[in-house]
């Protein structure tokens, strides 16, 4: 072999070595470029993300500041999304009944996962919503709905407004004691009624004769504010009361409670009030001085638990019932009161407690949930 051909042989060697460099290069480039493609698992493996649940809450017209029902519900969907961070959570304030079913049928337009309706009043909207889309899950506290898509949240509110009445009794020192509703519907006679008789079993008990202001049990009439929302009605219907010698009021009547308690408290002990619904010394601290305690329905545990359960693909056909028994219904602590309610009637209060779990004492009304 010649010199001239042991360079070109030398000189073809290396040239198929660098289109082998250039070609390898290349496939590192594509490989890279593929690679540079986002991926859908999060670090560490998992899979996909999971889409977030969307819970929206429609009020009752008392708002969302009612420091009542929908003030409670609306903690519910936050208590959720504390423990379930795929959660998101929204409302829509609801300011007279016929925004009801506008409000419902828009949040049905947002695909909301989850629709809440806050109140009894919601019950016709809600129903006819429900029905027109069977594949939408809705709930509704304080009502029944009889549908495969609406998660129904009652409370039997009259057992703990039992212990109330009877606490309410212990508590007067005029002998007359008093209760009023926003308006005539079974989530607020169920109240009074479980009040009239806790008052009734006090009499009984101690051979005392208790009046009851505002609600006959019997006729199932009594006094109405006519609104959840206006205060100076119920400031109005609170002096009524006093000026008959009425001094524990228990309003059943929202926002225009705190007329009522706004009022005690500047009454300086001329009289006190028993709250509903959420705990009234920590929904409206400003006016704990004037609560004795409060009738309370767990709304917060009984969202918080059908939101979670909808988000992680249960079933919410069966609906709740809160009691004494499942701590669905309680009173709340005496709080400021603590010193002043009697070691003997609190004691008598926790055996009442006890009875009405036990069956041994019967609390009813005709507006306890079926």
């Amino acid at each position: 072999m010649g010199l001239w051909e042991g360079e070109t042989l030398l000189r073809s060697a290396r040239g198929i070595r660098l289109v082998a460099v250039i070609a390898a290069g290349g496939l590192t480039f594509a490989a890279a470029a593929c690679g540079s493609k986002p991926s859908n698992n999060p670090p560490g493996g998992g899979g996909t993300t999971a889409p977030k649940y969307l819970a929206c809450m429609v009020t009752d017209i008392g708002g969302i500041d009612d420091r009542s029902f929908n003030t409670s519900a609306w903690k519910g969907l936050q208590n959720a999304q504390a423990q379930n961070k795929n959660i998101e959570i929204k409302n829509v304030t609801s300011k007279a009944e016929a925004d009801y079913e506008p409000n419902l049928n828009g949040f049905v337009q947002q695909k909301c996962n989850f629709i809440l309706a806050v109140g009894g009043l919601m019950t016709t909207a809600t129903q006819k919503v429900a029905q027109a889309n069977p594949n939408q899950q809705f709930a509704i506290v304080d009502s029944s709905i009889p549908l495969p898509n609406v998660h129904s949240m009652q409370f039997n509110t009259a057992q703990a407004a039992f212990l109330a009445g009877y606490l309410a009794a212990g508590m007067s020192k005029s002998g007359k004691v008093a209760t009023y509703g926003g308006l005539k519907i079974p989530p607020v006679t169920i109240f009074m009624d479980g009040f009239a008789d806790g008052v009734a079993h006090y009499n009984k008990t101690k051979s005392k004769n208790v009046q009851v202001l505002g609600w006959n049990k019997d006729t199932q009439n009594g006094t109405f504010a006519e609104s959840f929302i206006d205060q100076q009605k119920g400031k109005q219907i609170s002096d009524t009361f006093v000026a008959q010698g009425a001094d524990v009021i228990m309003p059943v009547a929202g926002g225009t409670g705190l007329g009522t308690s706004t009022a005690a408290k500047a009454s300086a002990g001329q009289y006190n009030v028993i709250w509903v619904d959420v705990d009234g010394c920590e929904s409206n601290a400003a006016n704990c001085s004037a609560y004795i305690s409060t009738v309370v329905k767990n709304i917060p545990d009984a969202v918080r638990d059908a939101t979670l359960k909808g988000a992680s693909g249960g079933d919410l056909k069966t609906g709740f019932l809160g009691t004494l028994a499942n701590n669905g219904v309680s009173i709340a602590p005496y709080h400021e009161f603590d010193s002043k309610v009697s070691a003997e009637l609190k004691a008598e209060i926790d055996a009442l407690k006890a009875d009405i779990i036990s069956g041994k004492v019967q609390v009813t009304s005709p507006a306890a949930p079926k």
